[in-house]
């Protein structure tokens, strides 16, 4: 029997004993048909088998809701099918702009639960990188502007406050969720605000591979503030998931495993196992008397879950695309008692509803413009190599040399190329998951065994792991070898994914050395330098997208190559080349030193100065290294030239800043007869468009190198207008 109750339990009470019944919970007893107005629209539920593929005719639903205040009044089975109409929209929007789908499909009936059970924007929502947001995007108030998803002056691909009231924290980088939805919970606590609300964290199987979001739930339970966790696992941890790795071919870490165990040790809860379970979040006497009912309807496996010993309320594992289910389980949350973390565990499927991105093997993660039919991506053959691609095949050369060569990656196997060095070499491939600063400090202890470990992170990822980089390698003197894909501006992502600031952040540590290619050649061959370099660590940096093929070496650089050279050579350490000397017999000379891929823009405005100037000659040179610097190269092009330029693709504090430190110290500037320019990145965040778009738009194409030159030289200048090709949309 149950315990008599003091009136102060009372509602508590009658809350667990409505959980326990009342099938509808909430619902309005609708949960079995639709509104007689909308019946209809049940009967488009149904996916086609096979191509072509095609959403409903119209979206009757979608088409009623402007905020997610409009959902409130749905049936059960109005949100659902307001979820099939928002994933076709998803699709179709998507198709026509390119961008990250896979992991927006697999969460549309997840966002619609979360609008209709809690309170948006007075409860926050908080995605963990937050690319997964385009269904919450239309669903409040941007639907209209989804054809401009990714493109200037457009829609962000990631969740951005400036954006709307409904983008409660932006991202773009992982597993910052669970901290930001605590600090968000913790500022209501202390604000002293008596409205009860609840901050919600959607943080999935890849993110929560990351040691911040521990960080995070060890201090939630400590402070006991009211926070959900919401844990998509899609068994999607690496982009893609299933490269040959010295782990195999399942999710990187042992963490997906141990969910796994857990899905497969029991089937998915349904409303009324989680309405007995939420048992122990009401006071004690009612803990006690349902006890054994606990037990029984949570039949968890021995020892609790980690989630529980770090002090959080684990539900789970729920079929997250269940709406019988999740609408209620999340209802039941939001009503709990008392404070404690809840993290409710989901299983969904990355890609879910349309069949091309279920059948392939990166889930159509991130995509170009698609045929909708078909699922074909729209995507001319490259004429060129990718960088990535350059860097891949060099490493797989030096390892089939080298037993000892390793490559490491942090969940972005196939973003940084180190996918097609695991299918040659899995057992010396090593993919750690999102774990930036484990990655560096693993690579580290590897290279004190004299193993040599080429550490693959984006530039932007890499800032996640700067101390480490000082620290546990620097200092040491370790040689390990940092290849940094995606420097300087990567287009259609955005601020969160440009590289901006490597150069500024790694030149400025003593004892390592920092070199960018000009073009795939020099790649080949700078992979071989830092291959050859073993007293210090080294760092490699290069653009996202293709090279510049072998036309344009030979037109630019004169190269004179009818096929790339099999093999790179290794390069002086800290020394550069000028690729185009200055004409003769003229009256002003200009030099413009450049690092990494601006070179071809470089020479591209000498050819034009020199064209519309006869007076005026034009050296172009490639530093190559920004440390160790080629202090002989830059005190021969200050001593000879009029003018000198630096150009790269970097921030402030780069380069350029380099450079004019040691003009500065060497007293080249003190008589006044040299005119020095750095041109860098603008000190703002440049926002989503075409790389092309992007390097206008920062000052850094060749009519603004042109520029530049001519007013340091005093002459007029006609800026005309940019001739931009276009671009296929980039995606991470």
């Amino acid at each position: 029997d149950l315990p008599t109750f003091s009136g102060a339990h009372h509602s508590s009470m009658s809350l667990l004993l409505g959980l326990y019944s009342a099938p509808s919970l909430g619902l309005g007893g609708a949960r079995t048909a639709c509104a007689t107005s909308r019946a209809h629209a049940c009967m488009q539920q149904q996916q086609q088998p096979g191509p072509p593929y095609a959403g409903p005719r119209s979206t009757p639903l979608l088409d009623t809701v402007s905020t997610p205040n409009d959902l409130k009044g749905f049936s059960l089975a109005e949100l659902k099918q307001l979820s099939h109409e928002l994933r076709w929209e998803t699709i179709n929007a998507v198709s026509k702009t390119g961008g990250h789908l896979g992991s927006s499909l697999g969460v549309v009936e997840l966002t619609v639960a979360l609008h209709y059970v809690f309170n948006t924007p007075a409860d926050p929502v908080i995605w963990d990188v937050s690319h997964q947001v385009y269904p919450h995007k239309i669903l409040t108030g941007r639907r209209e502007r989804m054809p401009t998803l990714r493109q200037a002056g457009g829609l962000s691909g990631f969740a951005k406050r400036s954006e709307s009231e409904y983008d409660a924290f932006g991202a773009g980088h992982s597993t910052t969720s669970i901290s930001a939805a605590l600090g968000m919970a913790v500022a209501h606590e202390l604000r002293g605000l008596d409205q009860e609300r609840t901050s919600v964290a959607v943080i999935g199987d890849g993110a929560i591979t990351g040691g911040m979001a521990y960080e995070a739930m060890n201090n939630a339970a400590y402070l006991n503030s009211r926070i959900v966790v919401i844990y998509n696992d899609n068994g999607q941890v690496s982009l893609p998931t299933g490269t040959p790795s010295a782990g195999g071919t399942v999710p990187a870490g042992s963490l997906s495993a141990y969910t796994s165990r857990l899905i497969a040790s029991k089937p998915f809860q349904d409303f009324r196992d989680i309405a007995k379970s939420i048992n122990r979040l009401f006071p004690s006497e009612i803990q006690q008397a349902n006890a054994k009912i606990d037990e029984y309807a949570r039949g968890m496996v021995s020892g609790g879950t980690l989630f529980e010993e770090l002090g959080f309320y684990y539900i789970g594992p729920v079929d997250g695309h269940d709406l019988d289910n999740l609408v209620p389980i999340l209802e039941n949350i939001r009503d709990r008692g008392g404070k404690q973390p809840v993290l409710l565990h989901i299983k969904t499927d990355k890609g879910k509803g349309y069949p091309p991105a279920e059948a392939a093997s990166d889930k159509y993660h991130g995509v170009p413009k698609f045929e909708v039919a078909t699922g074909k991506k729209l995507t001319a053959p490259a004429k060129t190599p990718s960088y990535t691609s350059v860097f891949a095949d060099s490493l797989i050369d030096l390892a089939a040399a080298d037993r000892s060569v390793v490559a490491i990656t942090a969940a972005m196997p196939g973003g940084t190329g180190v996918d097609k060095f695991g299918k040659r070499f899995p057992k010396r491939t090593f993919d750690v998951g999102i774990a930036e600063q484990h990655a560096v400090t693993f690579a580290a202890g590897l290279a004190v065994e004299g193993i040599k470990p080429f550490c693959a992170i984006y530039s932007t990822f890499l800032q996640r792991a700067y101390d480490q980089l000082i620290h546990d390698v620097a200092i040491q003197k370790l040689p390990v070898r940092f290849i940094l894909d995606r420097a300087g501006l990567v287009g259609n992502d955005g601020p969160t994914h440009h590289g901006s600031f490597d150069l500024a952040y790694i030149g400025c540590i003593p004892g390592i050395a920092l070199c960018a290619p000009s073009d795939e050649v020099e790649l080949r061959n700078m992979m071989r330098t830092i291959y050859e370099v073993d007293d210090k660590p080294t760092a490699l940096r290069y653009p996202r997208g293709s090279a510049l093929g072998l036309d344009v070496l030979n037109d630019l650089f004169e190269y004179g190559l009818d096929e790339y050279p099999a093999r790179g050579k290794a390069l002086p350490l800290g020394k550069g080349r000028v690729v185009r000397g200055a004409r003769e017999d003229v009256s002003s000379r200009v030099a413009i030193l450049s690092l990494g891929t601006r070179l071809a823009e470089s020479v591209l405005a000498a050819r034009a100065i020199e064209g519309a100037h006869a007076d005026v000659g034009v050296t172009v040179a490639d530093a190559r290294w920004m440390k160790p610097l080629d202090t002989a190269l830059v005190a021969r092009l200050a001593e000879e030239h009029d003018v000198l330029i630096t150009v790269e693709e970097g921030s402030i504090g780069g380069f350029g800043d380099h450079v004019l430190h040691y003009l500065s110290l060497g007293g080249f500037l003190d008589e006044g007869t040299l005119k020095a320019r750095p041109m860098v990145l603008p000190d703002k965040y440049i926002e989503a468009g075409s790389m092309g778009e992007q390097y206008e738009e920062a000052g850094l194409s060749q009519r603004f190198i042109e520029a530049t030159a001519l007013r340091l030289l005093g002459k007029p200048v006609s800026m005309g207008s940019s001739s931009l090709a276009d671009e296929e949309p980039t995606i991470a």
